[in-house]
């Protein structure tokens, strides 16, 4: 199996060095990667396909499977007159309403309020999808909800990882006019005298000022719950708690699946301490 990837590193919704991660656990599964590398043509050679690319790149295969993203299907709307952002997504509401009165839009093919940036983006993902919808089923028979907005959360397995974000990545976070410090931390899924434990990758961004928690992204091993752990990461967001607000949480302990500090906790201590060393 081999995987191209245009960008420098695979899964690049998150920090390279994660990328790197997630390149290694695949080349150690036998993927052959060649990141950095942009398909220039597909063609029939025989009974095999022949891709080339940039840098030299060739390699046949019998299947050519295209990932390229998500393009809103909005022609209809845009036909009836319904207005489309400039990615061609569907201009809505918090109300999921429409331009015109009475006709709603949810999922893939609209624009998304984000909570963090307090403006319409276009993010898809399956779990904004459904919320999106409730909401516009709801109004669309007389109820008044609105969608709550969305922080981009997300998790991905890949062989024997997870890979999850939640919010703001720092070069987003400065873009959006925070004052991000971003603080990697490594520890242990759980306490490591326990059999089976591994290597737990977090990286968490904040602002300087406020010390509110702005963007999260974990690395680790698929049984080491790094999707309970991004959702507390999300739920901090959202609620606009500060790194010592979500130290002070009350999270589970036991051996087997923990530390006494959560390693969600101790990473927002780490950032405490980088903060203070910089400060």
């Amino acid at each position: 199996m081999t995987l191209v990837e245009y960008f420098p590193t695979v899964l690049n919704t998150v920090h390279t060095s994660f990328g790197k991660m997630v390149e290694d656990e695949l080349k150690r599964h036998g993927v052959e990667v060649h990141s950095g590398t942009a398909v220039d043509k597909i063609q029939q050679n025989g009974e095999r396909l022949l891709l080339t690319g940039s840098s030299g790149f060739s390699a046949t295969g019998n299947l050519v499977l295209v990932a390229a993203g998500a393009k809103p299907e909005s022609e209809i709307a845009k036909g009836a007159g319904i207005l489309l952002n400039p990615q061609g997504a569907i201009k809505v509401n918090q109300f999921m309403e429409t331009n015109i009165p009475n006709i709603y839009a949810a999922g893939d093919c609209v624009e998304t309020w984000h909570q963090l940036l307090q403006k319409n983006v276009y993010m898809p993902l399956g779990t904004t999808a459904h919320k999106q919808g409730r909401v516009a089923g709801e109004n669309a028979v007389g109820g008044k909800r609105e969608f709550q907005g969305s922080l981009g959360t997300q998790v991905v397995k890949v062989f024997d990882l997870a890979i999850a974000r939640t919010g703001l990545r720092e070069e987003e976070a400065r873009q959006a006019g925070y004052d991000p410090l971003t603080v990697s931390f490594e520890t242990w899924d759980h306490k490591v005298y326990y059999p089976g434990a591994h290597p737990f990758n977090i990286r968490v961004t904040a602002d300087v000022n406020t010390k509110a928690i702005l963007g999260a992204q974990i690395i680790g091993h698929y049984q080491g719950e790094v999707a309970k752990r991004i959702d507390i990461f999300a739920t901090a967001i959202f609620h606009r708690m500060s790194v010592e607000q979500l130290n002070d949480l009350d999270l589970s302990y036991t051996p087997p699946l923990s530390s006494p500090w959560d390693p969600v906790q101790m990473a927002v201590q780490a950032w405490s301490k980088q903060l203070n060393k910089t400060g």
